[in-house]
């Protein structure tokens, strides 16, 4: 027996329901906003929850950091929840193995750097410039090659180059640049970071800059504060 229906009453409206794949796709978007977040700090500064328990006074001096990345370091991405970075190891001009933790008590800018990379060429006179400025026993430009043929290459466009203020360190496995890359620090060349003397990332740039400009001074020099208390 057939259901009659009042034509006068509207149809109840289905509500649609979602095929699996849907909710699958929907999962992912949401996964893959939660993964940006996470790799880019979006969301500004969300206090120490989210710090390593070793960097929270990077905290601070990341926020003396942020109204100063502007002009010619405008680009530059300031942390909101600093890391700790791992003990990254490199090779000095005499062959020897260095790590990034022999610059405790130190700011540090990290720069990755390869003689193919057009970009790097271009901001080295400007990162030799402000090693002149503020290089001291309290911050260093350490400017890490990774090119994987011909070692001497590099030293030699340096020397052709006029880069004389910074000292010579290179990774010919460019494994410091990979374990930059895993922990969401690095995504191309050239990679800077600034580094507090715990070790601790404060903010990082994917890209050139003019380093040695007033703007990138009167960043590093903000880094340079002492911790206030």
């Amino acid at each position: 027996m057939t259901e009659s229906r009042d034509p006068a009453k509207p149809r109840p409206r289905l509500r649609p329901r979602l095929r699996p794949l849907a909710w699958l796709a929907l999962a992912a978007v949401a996964g893959g906003i939660a993964g940006l977040a996470g790799v880019y700090g979006m969301g500004g500064f969300r206090g120490n929850a989210d710090v390593d328990a070793g960097c929270r006074p990077a905290v601070e001096a990341a926020r003396r950091l942020a109204p100063l990345a502007r002009g010619e370091v405008a680009a530059v991405s300031v942390a909101t929840a600093p890391r700790r970075l791992p003990d990254l190891s490199f090779h000095d001009a005499d062959g020897r193995t260095r790590t990034l933790a022999e610059w405790h008590g130190r700011v540090v800018l990290l720069n990755l750097w390869a003689t193919w990379c057009v970009p790097c060429r271009k901001e080295m006179p400007a990162l030799d410039g402000l090693e002149a400025k503020l290089g001291s026993g309290n911050f260093d430009v350490v400017a890490v090659n990774i090119d994987t043929r011909d070692p001497d290459k590099p030293r030699a466009w340096l020397g052709q180059n006029g880069i004389t203020r910074l000292a010579y360190y290179a990774d010919p496995t460019a494994k410091v640049f990979q374990d930059l890359k895993l922990g969401g620090w690095a995504i191309g060349m050239p990679t800077t970071l600034v580094v507090d003397p715990e070790g601790c990332e404060l903010a990082r740039l994917s890209g050139p800059a003019e380093w040695a400009s007033d703007d990138a001074t009167a960043l590093i020099t903000a880094a340079l504060e002492p911790e206030r208390h």
